[in-house]
Protein backbone atom coordinates (compact mmCIF):
# COMPACT_ATOMS: atom_id res chain seq x y z
CA UNK A 1 0.00 0.00 0.00
CA UNK A 2 1.03 3.67 -0.82
CA UNK A 3 1.81 5.66 1.89
CA UNK A 4 2.31 9.45 2.13
CA UNK A 5 5.81 9.17 3.43
CA UNK A 6 7.13 6.91 0.94
CA UNK A 7 6.53 10.36 -0.90
CA UNK A 8 9.27 12.10 0.73
CA UNK A 9 8.03 15.31 2.66
CA UNK A 10 6.08 17.73 0.64
CA UNK A 11 6.57 20.32 2.24
CA UNK A 12 9.97 21.16 2.29
CA UNK A 13 11.10 18.09 -0.77
CA UNK A 14 12.90 19.43 -3.80
CA UNK A 15 11.56 20.14 -7.43
CA UNK A 16 12.48 16.57 -8.57
CA UNK A 17 10.83 14.78 -5.73
CA UNK A 18 7.80 17.20 -6.02
CA UNK A 19 7.55 15.98 -9.74
CA UNK A 20 8.24 11.84 -8.83
CA UNK A 21 4.74 12.54 -6.43
CA UNK A 22 2.86 13.76 -8.81
CA UNK A 23 3.32 11.38 -11.13
CA UNK A 24 2.81 8.80 -8.62
CA UNK A 25 -0.37 10.17 -7.56
CA UNK A 26 -1.20 10.49 -11.17
CA UNK A 27 -0.45 6.92 -12.00
CA UNK A 28 -2.01 5.63 -8.81
CA UNK A 29 -5.57 7.41 -10.24
CA UNK A 30 -5.23 5.69 -13.53
CA UNK A 31 -4.58 2.31 -11.61
CA UNK A 32 -7.57 3.02 -9.47
CA UNK A 33 -9.43 3.64 -12.44
CA UNK A 34 -8.69 0.96 -14.20
CA UNK A 35 -9.80 -0.96 -11.25
CA UNK A 36 -13.10 -0.12 -11.42
CA UNK A 37 -13.53 0.03 -14.62
CA UNK A 38 -12.58 -4.09 -15.15
CA UNK A 39 -15.05 -4.63 -12.01
CA UNK A 40 -17.54 -3.04 -13.91
CA UNK A 41 -17.09 -5.32 -16.88
CA UNK A 42 -16.87 -8.46 -14.46
CA UNK A 43 -20.22 -7.60 -12.84
CA UNK A 44 -21.58 -6.64 -16.29
CA UNK A 45 -20.68 -10.14 -17.80
CA UNK A 46 -22.15 -12.07 -14.75
CA UNK A 47 -25.32 -10.04 -15.60
CA UNK A 48 -24.79 -11.53 -18.78
CA UNK A 49 -24.25 -15.27 -17.72
CA UNK A 50 -26.99 -15.09 -15.68
CA UNK A 51 -30.18 -16.78 -16.90
CA UNK A 52 -32.55 -15.62 -14.82
CA UNK A 53 -30.88 -12.35 -15.65
CA UNK A 54 -31.19 -12.98 -19.43
CA UNK A 55 -34.35 -13.19 -19.14
CA UNK A 56 -35.21 -10.22 -16.68
CA UNK A 57 -33.75 -8.32 -19.44
CA UNK A 58 -35.64 -10.48 -22.94
CA UNK A 59 -38.67 -9.30 -21.13
CA UNK A 60 -37.50 -5.67 -20.80
CA UNK A 61 -36.24 -5.80 -24.27
CA UNK A 62 -40.19 -6.84 -25.29
CA UNK A 63 -41.17 -3.98 -23.04
CA UNK A 64 -39.12 -1.50 -24.73
CA UNK A 65 -40.00 -2.32 -28.11
CA UNK A 66 -43.69 -2.21 -27.30
CA UNK A 67 -43.65 1.19 -25.60
CA UNK A 68 -44.39 -0.66 -22.44
CA UNK A 69 -41.14 0.31 -20.85
CA UNK A 70 -38.60 3.61 -21.48
CA UNK A 71 -36.63 3.86 -18.29
CA UNK A 72 -33.94 2.25 -15.86
CA UNK A 73 -34.78 -1.08 -13.79
CA UNK A 74 -32.62 -2.12 -10.84
CA UNK A 75 -33.10 -5.66 -9.76
CA UNK A 76 -31.42 -7.83 -7.08
CA UNK A 77 -31.11 -10.30 -4.10
CA UNK A 78 -29.69 -11.07 -1.16
CA UNK A 79 -27.31 -7.78 -2.08
CA UNK A 80 -26.45 -9.09 -5.49
CA UNK A 81 -27.47 -7.31 -8.62
CA UNK A 82 -29.14 -9.36 -11.20
CA UNK A 83 -29.68 -6.54 -13.91
CA UNK A 84 -29.05 -2.56 -13.72
CA UNK A 85 -30.09 -1.92 -17.08
CA UNK A 86 -31.70 0.84 -19.26
CA UNK A 87 -33.54 0.84 -21.93
CA UNK A 88 -35.22 3.62 -24.23
CA UNK A 89 -33.88 7.24 -24.76
CA UNK A 90 -33.37 10.27 -21.96
CA UNK A 91 -34.11 12.93 -24.95
CA UNK A 92 -35.31 11.65 -27.92
CA UNK A 93 -34.78 14.78 -30.01
CA UNK A 94 -31.20 14.49 -29.19
CA UNK A 95 -30.66 10.67 -29.23
CA UNK A 96 -29.60 11.01 -26.15
CA UNK A 97 -30.35 6.82 -24.34
CA UNK A 98 -31.25 6.66 -20.88
CA UNK A 99 -28.25 4.97 -18.38
CA UNK A 100 -28.08 4.22 -14.81
CA UNK A 101 -27.27 7.74 -14.38
CA UNK A 102 -29.87 8.76 -15.27
CA UNK A 103 -32.37 10.92 -12.98
CA UNK A 104 -36.38 10.57 -13.04
CA UNK A 105 -39.51 11.89 -10.81
CA UNK A 106 -40.34 8.78 -8.56
CA UNK A 107 -44.19 10.39 -7.81
CA UNK A 108 -45.80 8.55 -4.75
CA UNK A 109 -42.98 6.89 -3.59
CA UNK A 110 -41.85 10.26 -2.20
CA UNK A 111 -44.70 9.17 0.60
CA UNK A 112 -42.14 6.63 1.80
CA UNK A 113 -39.90 9.01 2.54
CA UNK A 114 -42.33 11.54 3.90
CA UNK A 115 -43.68 8.70 6.34
CA UNK A 116 -40.29 8.09 7.52
CA UNK A 117 -39.17 11.43 8.62
CA UNK A 118 -42.79 11.93 10.99
CA UNK A 119 -41.76 8.66 12.39
CA UNK A 120 -38.63 9.73 13.07
CA UNK A 121 -39.90 13.24 14.62
CA UNK A 122 -41.93 11.14 16.90
CA UNK A 123 -38.67 9.27 18.23
CA UNK A 124 -37.60 12.60 18.99
CA UNK A 125 -40.44 13.46 20.90
CA UNK A 126 -41.39 16.76 18.53
CA UNK A 127 -44.73 14.89 17.78
CA UNK A 128 -47.21 12.00 17.97
CA UNK A 129 -49.18 10.08 15.21
CA UNK A 130 -52.18 10.51 18.02
CA UNK A 131 -51.83 14.19 17.89
CA UNK A 132 -55.23 15.78 16.29
CA UNK A 133 -54.47 17.95 13.02
CA UNK A 134 -56.29 20.79 15.06
CA UNK A 135 -53.25 21.30 17.01
CA UNK A 136 -51.28 22.39 13.22
CA UNK A 137 -54.04 23.56 11.79
CA UNK A 138 -56.83 25.24 13.82
CA UNK A 139 -58.09 26.99 10.96
CA UNK A 140 -59.36 23.63 9.40
CA UNK A 141 -63.25 23.06 10.51
CA UNK A 142 -63.05 19.37 10.35
CA UNK A 143 -59.71 18.71 12.06
CA UNK A 144 -60.03 17.96 15.58
CA UNK A 145 -60.93 14.29 14.64
CA UNK A 146 -58.66 13.83 11.88
CA UNK A 147 -54.82 12.55 13.42
CA UNK A 148 -51.54 12.15 12.04
CA UNK A 149 -52.10 8.34 11.89
CA UNK A 150 -54.97 8.95 9.48
CA UNK A 151 -52.94 11.34 7.16
CA UNK A 152 -50.30 8.26 6.86
CA UNK A 153 -52.73 5.48 6.27
CA UNK A 154 -55.50 7.60 4.27
CA UNK A 155 -58.07 7.12 6.11
CA UNK A 156 -59.01 10.80 6.85
CA UNK A 157 -61.21 11.17 4.32
CA UNK A 158 -59.79 14.30 3.08
CA UNK A 159 -60.52 16.11 -0.21
CA UNK A 160 -57.33 14.77 -2.97
CA UNK A 161 -55.85 18.46 -3.82
CA UNK A 162 -54.77 16.98 -7.21
CA UNK A 163 -57.97 16.48 -8.31
CA UNK A 164 -58.46 19.96 -9.06
CA UNK A 165 -55.32 20.16 -11.55
CA UNK A 166 -56.44 20.20 -15.22
CA UNK A 167 -53.60 20.72 -18.16
CA UNK A 168 -55.26 24.43 -17.96
CA UNK A 169 -53.60 24.80 -14.90
CA UNK A 170 -50.20 23.80 -16.30
CA UNK A 171 -49.00 27.88 -16.10
CA UNK A 172 -49.36 27.71 -12.44
CA UNK A 173 -48.23 24.19 -11.32
CA UNK A 174 -44.72 24.46 -13.68
CA UNK A 175 -43.91 27.21 -11.31
CA UNK A 176 -43.56 27.18 -7.32
CA UNK A 177 -46.49 27.98 -5.90
CA UNK A 178 -47.80 29.42 -2.19
CA UNK A 179 -48.29 26.08 0.01
CA UNK A 180 -51.48 28.48 1.01
CA UNK A 181 -52.85 27.67 -2.45
CA UNK A 182 -53.11 24.02 -1.83
CA UNK A 183 -54.50 24.21 1.65
CA UNK A 184 -58.01 26.47 0.95
CA UNK A 185 -58.54 23.98 -1.72
CA UNK A 186 -58.41 20.75 0.68
CA UNK A 187 -59.71 23.05 4.01
CA UNK A 188 -62.75 24.53 1.90
CA UNK A 189 -64.19 20.41 1.34
CA UNK A 190 -65.55 18.58 3.89
CA UNK A 191 -64.06 15.04 4.79
CA UNK A 192 -65.81 12.09 2.80
CA UNK A 193 -66.34 9.83 5.58
CA UNK A 194 -65.15 9.64 9.42
CA UNK A 195 -61.84 9.29 9.91
CA UNK A 196 -60.60 5.96 10.35
CA UNK A 197 -63.24 3.48 8.95
CA UNK A 198 -62.41 3.60 5.52
CA UNK A 199 -59.45 3.90 3.02
CA UNK A 200 -59.21 6.30 0.57
CA UNK A 201 -55.92 7.48 -1.23
CA UNK A 202 -55.43 11.22 -1.25
CA UNK A 203 -52.18 13.40 -1.69
CA UNK A 204 -53.35 15.81 0.82
CA UNK A 205 -52.84 13.28 2.75
CA UNK A 206 -49.21 13.55 2.68
CA UNK A 207 -48.90 17.57 1.74
CA UNK A 208 -50.67 18.08 5.17
CA UNK A 209 -47.65 15.60 6.46
CA UNK A 210 -44.81 17.85 4.68
CA UNK A 211 -46.27 21.07 6.12
CA UNK A 212 -46.46 19.32 9.62
CA UNK A 213 -42.82 18.26 9.33
CA UNK A 214 -41.92 21.73 8.53
CA UNK A 215 -43.68 23.22 11.58
CA UNK A 216 -42.48 21.03 14.20
CA UNK A 217 -38.41 21.92 13.03
CA UNK A 218 -38.43 25.01 11.92
CA UNK A 219 -36.92 23.35 8.60
CA UNK A 220 -38.04 23.12 5.12
CA UNK A 221 -39.61 19.72 4.44
CA UNK A 222 -36.46 18.89 1.62
CA UNK A 223 -33.80 20.21 4.28
CA UNK A 224 -35.55 17.20 6.54
CA UNK A 225 -35.11 14.45 4.35
CA UNK A 226 -31.74 15.35 3.44
CA UNK A 227 -30.67 15.58 6.53
CA UNK A 228 -32.81 12.78 7.67
CA UNK A 229 -32.30 10.19 5.09
CA UNK A 230 -30.68 11.35 2.00
CA UNK A 231 -27.28 12.11 3.79
CA UNK A 232 -26.88 9.30 6.32
CA UNK A 233 -27.50 7.05 2.75
CA UNK A 234 -25.23 8.56 0.82
CA UNK A 235 -28.33 9.50 -1.76
CA UNK A 236 -26.28 11.79 -3.32
CA UNK A 237 -27.93 11.51 -6.82
CA UNK A 238 -31.54 12.40 -5.24
CA UNK A 239 -33.28 15.73 -5.37
CA UNK A 240 -35.98 18.21 -5.67
CA UNK A 241 -36.42 20.25 -9.06
CA UNK A 242 -37.73 23.68 -7.97
CA UNK A 243 -38.19 25.20 -11.43
CA UNK A 244 -35.98 22.80 -13.63
CA UNK A 245 -32.90 21.66 -11.75
CA UNK A 246 -29.65 22.09 -14.42
CA UNK A 247 -28.80 18.80 -13.58
CA UNK A 248 -28.13 17.33 -17.28
CA UNK A 249 -29.25 13.68 -15.76
CA UNK A 250 -32.80 14.50 -15.50
CA UNK A 251 -34.59 12.71 -18.26
CA UNK A 252 -37.42 14.64 -20.15
CA UNK A 253 -40.78 13.18 -19.54
CA UNK A 254 -43.35 12.33 -22.02
CA UNK A 255 -46.73 11.66 -21.92
CA UNK A 256 -46.99 9.29 -24.72
CA UNK A 257 -44.28 7.66 -26.62
CA UNK A 258 -45.16 5.23 -29.69
CA UNK A 259 -43.69 4.55 -33.46
CA UNK A 260 -44.62 7.27 -35.27
CA UNK A 261 -44.28 10.44 -32.16
CA UNK A 262 -43.15 11.21 -28.83
CA UNK A 263 -45.12 13.78 -26.75
CA UNK A 264 -43.17 15.32 -24.38
CA UNK A 265 -44.91 16.09 -20.63
CA UNK A 266 -42.07 18.85 -19.71
CA UNK A 267 -44.84 21.74 -20.30
CA UNK A 268 -47.10 20.21 -17.76
CA UNK A 269 -43.92 19.18 -15.54
CA UNK A 270 -45.09 20.05 -11.83
CA UNK A 271 -42.95 22.05 -9.48
CA UNK A 272 -41.63 20.65 -6.26
CA UNK A 273 -43.55 22.97 -4.52
CA UNK A 274 -46.87 21.14 -6.40
CA UNK A 275 -46.57 17.64 -5.70
CA UNK A 276 -44.15 18.67 -2.46
CA UNK A 277 -44.48 15.58 -0.07
CA UNK A 278 -46.96 13.32 -2.04
CA UNK A 279 -44.43 13.23 -4.91
CA UNK A 280 -41.83 15.41 -5.56
CA UNK A 281 -38.28 13.50 -5.19
CA UNK A 282 -36.28 13.04 -8.22
CA UNK A 283 -34.10 9.70 -7.82
CA UNK A 284 -31.94 7.38 -9.82
CA UNK A 285 -32.19 3.02 -9.66
CA UNK A 286 -28.77 3.37 -7.47
CA UNK A 287 -30.08 5.37 -5.05
CA UNK A 288 -33.43 3.87 -4.66
CA UNK A 289 -31.72 0.83 -4.13
CA UNK A 290 -29.61 2.61 -1.13
CA UNK A 291 -33.00 3.26 0.39
CA UNK A 292 -34.38 -0.74 -0.46
CA UNK A 293 -31.50 -1.37 1.89
CA UNK A 294 -32.02 0.81 4.24
CA UNK A 295 -35.35 -0.69 4.99
CA UNK A 296 -34.61 -4.12 4.86
CA UNK A 297 -31.91 -3.34 7.42
CA UNK A 298 -34.13 -1.30 9.16
CA UNK A 299 -31.74 1.93 9.43
CA UNK A 300 -32.78 5.50 9.88
CA UNK A 301 -35.66 3.99 12.63
CA UNK A 302 -35.58 2.21 15.38
CA UNK A 303 -37.26 -1.60 14.81
CA UNK A 304 -40.22 -0.58 16.66
CA UNK A 305 -41.26 2.37 14.07
CA UNK A 306 -40.34 0.16 10.70
CA UNK A 307 -42.83 -2.33 12.53
CA UNK A 308 -45.38 0.41 12.36
CA UNK A 309 -44.51 1.76 9.09
CA UNK A 310 -44.95 -1.80 7.56
CA UNK A 311 -47.74 -2.94 9.79
CA UNK A 312 -51.06 -3.34 6.95
CA UNK A 313 -54.09 -1.43 8.02
CA UNK A 314 -57.03 -0.98 5.43
CA UNK A 315 -56.64 -1.71 1.78
CA UNK A 316 -53.45 -3.36 2.91
CA UNK A 317 -52.01 -0.05 3.28
CA UNK A 318 -48.86 0.94 6.27
CA UNK A 319 -47.47 4.07 6.28
CA UNK A 320 -46.63 5.10 2.56
CA UNK A 321 -46.05 1.10 1.54
CA UNK A 322 -48.59 -1.54 0.43
CA UNK A 323 -47.87 -4.55 2.03
CA UNK A 324 -49.36 -7.66 0.12
CA UNK A 325 -48.51 -10.52 -1.49
CA UNK A 326 -47.32 -11.99 -5.14
CA UNK A 327 -47.20 -15.40 -6.14
CA UNK A 328 -47.70 -15.95 -2.30
CA UNK A 329 -44.76 -14.18 -1.60
CA UNK A 330 -44.95 -10.78 0.76
CA UNK A 331 -44.62 -7.56 -0.67
CA UNK A 332 -44.18 -4.09 0.70
CA UNK A 333 -44.46 -1.85 -2.61
CA UNK A 334 -45.70 1.44 -3.93
CA UNK A 335 -45.78 2.87 -7.48
CA UNK A 336 -45.52 6.61 -8.63
CA UNK A 337 -47.09 8.46 -11.07
CA UNK A 338 -46.79 12.39 -12.23
CA UNK A 339 -47.06 13.74 -15.68
CA UNK A 340 -44.23 12.41 -17.50
CA UNK A 341 -42.72 9.85 -15.12
CA UNK A 342 -43.72 6.32 -13.72
CA UNK A 343 -42.28 4.42 -10.69
CA UNK A 344 -42.13 1.34 -8.93
CA UNK A 345 -40.34 0.24 -6.04
CA UNK A 346 -41.10 -3.41 -4.63
CA UNK A 347 -39.67 -5.29 -1.99
CA UNK A 348 -39.47 -9.38 -1.47
CA UNK A 349 -38.86 -9.37 2.90
CA UNK A 350 -38.35 -13.04 2.99
CA UNK A 351 -36.50 -13.44 -0.19
CA UNK A 352 -34.38 -10.21 0.15
CA UNK A 353 -35.57 -9.27 -3.08
CA UNK A 354 -35.83 -5.82 -4.81
CA UNK A 355 -37.59 -4.61 -7.79
CA UNK A 356 -36.74 -0.93 -8.79
CA UNK A 357 -38.63 0.33 -11.72
CA UNK A 358 -38.13 3.93 -13.16
CA UNK A 359 -39.41 5.42 -16.64
CA UNK A 360 -39.27 8.96 -17.97
CA UNK A 361 -42.94 8.23 -20.12
CA UNK A 362 -46.57 7.94 -18.61
CA UNK A 363 -49.53 9.44 -16.87
CA UNK A 364 -50.05 8.33 -13.32
CA UNK A 365 -48.49 4.82 -13.06
CA UNK A 366 -49.79 3.62 -15.89
CA UNK A 367 -48.75 -0.22 -16.63
CA UNK A 368 -45.69 -0.80 -13.78
CA UNK A 369 -47.52 -2.88 -11.51
CA UNK A 370 -47.67 -5.56 -14.51
CA UNK A 371 -44.27 -5.10 -15.34
CA UNK A 372 -43.25 -5.75 -11.91
CA UNK A 373 -45.22 -9.09 -11.57
CA UNK A 374 -44.14 -10.16 -14.54
CA UNK A 375 -40.50 -9.90 -13.23
CA UNK A 376 -41.22 -11.34 -10.25
CA UNK A 377 -42.92 -14.56 -12.49
CA UNK A 378 -39.77 -14.94 -14.07
CA UNK A 379 -37.59 -14.42 -10.52
CA UNK A 380 -40.22 -17.14 -9.18
CA UNK A 381 -40.11 -19.45 -11.91
CA UNK A 382 -43.47 -18.77 -12.72
CA UNK A 383 -45.47 -18.59 -16.58
CA UNK A 384 -44.87 -15.16 -18.28
CA UNK A 385 -44.94 -14.02 -21.77
CA UNK A 386 -42.92 -11.63 -23.50
CA UNK A 387 -45.29 -8.24 -24.61
CA UNK A 388 -46.65 -8.68 -27.99
CA UNK A 389 -48.73 -5.86 -30.04
CA UNK A 390 -51.91 -5.21 -28.98
CA UNK A 391 -54.87 -4.43 -31.16
CA UNK A 392 -58.02 -2.99 -30.13
CA UNK A 393 -61.39 -3.04 -32.11
CA UNK A 394 -63.84 -0.11 -32.10
CA UNK A 395 -67.68 -1.42 -30.91
CA UNK A 396 -70.52 0.45 -31.73
CA UNK A 397 -72.19 2.87 -28.79
CA UNK A 398 -75.64 0.41 -28.73
CA UNK A 399 -72.97 -2.70 -28.16
CA UNK A 400 -71.07 -0.23 -25.20
CA UNK A 401 -73.99 0.53 -23.78
CA UNK A 402 -74.67 -2.83 -22.58
CA UNK A 403 -71.50 -2.74 -20.12
CA UNK A 404 -72.50 0.42 -18.63
CA UNK A 405 -73.65 -0.14 -14.37
CA UNK A 406 -72.66 -0.57 -10.99
CA UNK A 407 -70.72 -4.20 -10.33
CA UNK A 408 -70.30 -4.82 -6.62
CA UNK A 409 -67.21 -6.67 -5.41
CA UNK A 410 -68.91 -6.61 -1.61
CA UNK A 411 -71.24 -4.57 0.00
CA UNK A 412 -68.58 -1.64 0.45
CA UNK A 413 -66.73 -2.05 -2.66
CA UNK A 414 -68.20 -0.85 -5.96
CA UNK A 415 -66.83 -0.47 -9.72
CA UNK A 416 -68.53 1.96 -11.92
CA UNK A 417 -68.96 1.67 -15.99
CA UNK A 418 -69.84 4.74 -17.95
CA UNK A 419 -69.77 5.52 -21.76
CA UNK A 420 -68.81 8.79 -22.45
CA UNK A 421 -67.91 10.01 -25.85
CA UNK A 422 -68.08 6.72 -27.42
CA UNK A 423 -65.41 5.11 -24.88
CA UNK A 424 -66.39 3.02 -21.93
CA UNK A 425 -64.86 4.10 -18.40
CA UNK A 426 -63.90 2.54 -15.33
CA UNK A 427 -64.22 3.54 -11.49
CA UNK A 428 -63.76 2.31 -8.38
CA UNK A 429 -63.63 5.18 -6.01
CA UNK A 430 -63.22 3.18 -2.93
CA UNK A 431 -59.99 0.81 -4.35
CA UNK A 432 -58.11 4.08 -5.26
CA UNK A 433 -59.08 3.63 -8.95
CA UNK A 434 -59.82 6.83 -10.81
CA UNK A 435 -62.03 7.01 -13.90
CA UNK A 436 -60.27 5.40 -16.94
CA UNK A 437 -60.65 4.43 -20.13
CA UNK A 438 -60.87 0.73 -21.06
CA UNK A 439 -59.98 -0.45 -24.18
CA UNK A 440 -61.89 -3.24 -26.44
CA UNK A 441 -60.05 -6.53 -27.73
CA UNK A 442 -63.06 -8.06 -28.41
CA UNK A 443 -66.97 -8.14 -27.07
CA UNK A 444 -65.72 -9.81 -23.89
CA UNK A 445 -62.05 -8.61 -23.12
CA UNK A 446 -61.13 -5.24 -22.24
CA UNK A 447 -57.96 -3.17 -21.71
CA UNK A 448 -57.50 -1.24 -18.68
CA UNK A 449 -54.35 0.73 -19.56
CA UNK A 450 -53.77 2.93 -16.39
CA UNK A 451 -52.45 -0.33 -14.45
CA UNK A 452 -52.39 -2.35 -17.65
CA UNK A 453 -55.25 -5.04 -16.50
CA UNK A 454 -57.32 -7.20 -18.65
CA UNK A 455 -61.48 -6.64 -17.91
CA UNK A 456 -63.83 -9.53 -18.59
CA UNK A 457 -67.08 -8.85 -18.74
CA UNK A 458 -69.27 -12.13 -18.46
CA UNK A 459 -72.59 -12.68 -20.68
CA UNK A 460 -75.52 -15.07 -19.59
CA UNK A 461 -77.57 -16.88 -22.26
CA UNK A 462 -79.54 -13.75 -23.45
CA UNK A 463 -76.66 -11.99 -23.94
CA UNK A 464 -76.82 -9.78 -20.94
CA UNK A 465 -74.06 -8.47 -18.75
CA UNK A 466 -73.65 -10.28 -15.69
CA UNK A 467 -70.45 -9.63 -14.10
CA UNK A 468 -66.97 -8.27 -14.75
CA UNK A 469 -63.55 -10.00 -13.76
CA UNK A 470 -60.40 -7.90 -13.26
CA UNK A 471 -57.35 -9.69 -13.87
CA UNK A 472 -54.37 -7.98 -12.01
CA UNK A 473 -50.98 -9.10 -11.48
CA UNK A 474 -51.62 -12.88 -9.99
CA UNK A 475 -54.84 -11.89 -8.71
CA UNK A 476 -58.53 -12.15 -10.34
CA UNK A 477 -61.82 -10.14 -8.82
CA UNK A 478 -65.25 -11.05 -9.69
CA UNK A 479 -67.55 -8.21 -9.60
CA UNK A 480 -71.21 -8.58 -9.90
CA UNK A 481 -73.21 -6.36 -12.00
CA UNK A 482 -76.73 -5.03 -9.71
CA UNK A 483 -77.92 -2.66 -11.99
Amino acid sequence: MLRWNNFGDLAGGDESSLKKTELMMRNDKKFLLILIFMAGVLILKAQQNNPITQKLDEYLISANKFHKFNGSALIAQHGKILLQKSYGYKIFAKHVLNDNNTIYQIGSITKQFTATVILKLQEEGKLSLKDNLNKYFPEFKYAGKITLENLLAHTSGIYNYTNDIDAEDSAIVCNPINKKLVTDILFRHKPAFKPGIQFQYSNSNYYLLGLIIEKVTGKSYEQNVRDIIFTPLQMDHSLFDFKNSPDTNIATGYRTINDTSQIEATAYRWDSTVSYAAGAIFSTTSDIYKWAKAICSKKILSADSWQEALMPRLQHYGYGWYIDSLYGHKTIAHGGGIPGFTAYLCYYTDEDITIILLTNEGWFNEGLATINSTLSAILFQQPYELFQKQVFVELPSETLKKYIGRYDFDKKHHVYITLENGTLQMEAPQGGLPKSPLFAQDETNFYLKIIDARIEFVKDAAGNITELISHYNDKIEVCKKVN
